[in-house]
């Protein structure tokens, strides 16, 4: 397992392929959810604490870009 706690705003969020889709905003729910920084359209979104296989200066997950965006929600679990 990892540090919650290495999990700083303003990181970067990299997929499972290596790509940079998000930035950290902060972790909410009792720190089981990440909330992501707005996006262009100034749209936010959560993302599942056990998506996360590394912390080092970014945050890395378990799947793709795309698989990502199709399961991540607008509204904190």
């Amino acid at each position: 397992m990892f540090n919650l706690a290495a999990i700083k705003p303003d990181m970067a969020v990299i997929s499972a392929e290596g790509s940079h889709f998000a930035f950290v905003d902060h972790l909410e729910g009792d720190n089981r959810t990440i909330l992501l920084a707005a996006d262009a359209s100034g749209e936010r979104h959560y993302i599942p604490v056990s998506w996360v296989t590394k912390i080092d200066h970014a945050i890395h997950l378990d799947r793709s870009t795309s698989q990502a965006m199709r399961q991540w929600t607008s509204e904190a679990a």
